[in-house]
This record gives structure tokens, sequence and C-alpha cells, in this order.
């Protein structure tokens, strides 16, 4: 299948978590998937799980201009001047206690995350079909809120209202903007800093299992919000923008 008729995703943290399975769904959906995320060594490995031919990694670190220009560049070196949808999964996990820690590293957060959102709309999305879908992947933090996680928690809501606005003014064009807010996931970034899986521990076990706060019992799947992605790029989604869709095994629910 030519790359004029097949359609194409552009998904940014694609090396790993839920970047990597969003990639993996649309591939196997007969997409044409463009990976980016600063680790290009990784990227080449997921690229090479993606069934199908005519997938693109690129390295590309949110916060560096040269990076963009450089991604603009593979595109039309391989003859991609539009495509369908966008998929942001681009997170990082650092925790920071709220006014006592250096503010550029506490900053970190939103210069990747929302400002990256942002610098990564203004550059890809003038080249995005009408009709296209920007899907953006956020978390429950969006409006919950966790000790040492003021800077995600801001940053996700951010881009949360950075979505709304995207689906508004872009209305015109018939392009969709969604977030998708996941719980807890089964990711590379439960992994924390001591390598301990949060999700396997007794704190996690007792609060969200034992004690009934997460309904479903057990963390998400990767490949349960790929599914989700995949579905506000198709046809099926084509009256849903500016919305939050939560997929986090009813935990937000509970109290």
């Amino acid at each position: 299948m030519e790359k004029k008729t097949r359609k194409i995703a552009i998904v940014l943290g694609g090396s790993s978590g839920i970047g990597k399975a969003t990639a993996q769904r649309f591939a196997k959906e007969g997409w044409l998937v463009v990976i980016a995320s600063p680790d290009l060594h990784q990227l080449e490995c997921v690229r090479n799980t993606l069934d199908g031919e005519g997938h693109i990694s690129v390295e590309l670190d949110v916060r560096n201009d040269a990076h963009y220009l450089n991604l603009t560049k593979q595109l039309q070196a391989q003859g991609i001047h539009h495509f369908d949808a966008l998929v942001n999964s681009i997170g990082i996990s650092e925790h920071f206690d709220v006014l006592d820690k250096d503010f550029n590293a506490w900053n970190n957060a939103l210069e990747i995350m929302l400002y990256g959102t942002v610098r990564s709309c203004r550059t890809l999305v003038p080249l995005m079909r009408d009709g296209g879908r920007i899907i953006q992947i956020t978390s429950i933090h969006y409006s919950r809120v966790e000790k040492g996680s003021s800077a995600y928690g801001m940053a996700k809501a951010a881009i949360t209202q950075f979505t709304r606005s995207l689906a508004l003014e872009l209305a015109p064009q018939n392009i969709l903007a969604n977030t998708i807010a996941p719980g807890f996931i089964d990711t590379p970034m439960s992994v924390k800093e001591n390598g301990e899986n949060e999700l396997t521990t007794e704190w996690f076990y007792d609060n969200y299992i034992k004690y009934d706060h997460l309904p479903l019992k057990r963390a998400g799947k990767p490949e349960e919000i790929a599914g989700v992605a995949y579905f506000l790029a198709g046809p099926d989604a084509s009256y849903i923008t500016g919305s939050v869709i939560t997929v986090d095994g009813g935990l937000t629910i509970t109290f």
C-alpha cells in the first residue's frame, strides 16, 4: 500500500509504554506510523516490531528546536507532506516538593509535557489533513492531586485545557482534539527511582485492591490505552472533540 493511500499517524513518545503500544496498534491496523522520542536506539527497536513496511523513527527532544526542523525535513524526504493523526504520549514522572526544590528541576515537567505539547502541535498540526485527529495522553492527575506531583499534575491539567482550545479553533477544518486520561497503567513509568514497580508494592495492594479503591482490582495495560487512541482516530469518534476520555479501571469513581 503506497504512502499516499495509507493513513499516517505520528506518535510522540513512541519508544516505550503507551506510545509504543499505540504505534503497534496503528501499524497493525494498516497505518503508516512515524514514531518520535529522544531515544533513537529504542525507537529503532520499536520500529522493528511494527507490522507492515515504511514506518519511520525520528529523534525528538521536544525542548530542542533543531529536532523539530529535522522532523519536518525527514517527513518531507519520505514524501510525507500531510498526515491524519497525532498521538502525543510524551511524559516524564519526577517527584518534587511543591515549594522547596530547585525551580529548574521542578519546571522540567512543564518544559517537556506542556510546552513540548504546544510546540509539537504548532509544528505538526499545520501539516494535518482536514478531518485529522489530535489525541493527547494525559493522566487522571489533570484533576487529582498527589504529594510530590504538582508539576506533573499542572502539566496534565494545562494540556487538557490546551486541547480544548485546539478543539474549538480547529473545528472549521474538522480536526478533532481529545485527551485520554489513564489511571494506573503498567509501563516503565511505574518503576520508581529505587527500581521498584509501584504496582507490585504492598502500598498499591492495600490502597487499590484490598480496600476496593480500584474497582477492577488491577492496573491497566498500555494496549488498553492504545485501543482508545485508535478509536478516537477512527470514524466512530467523528462527533467527539474537546473531551476527556478517562481510562482508569473505575479509580476516580470511588472515594
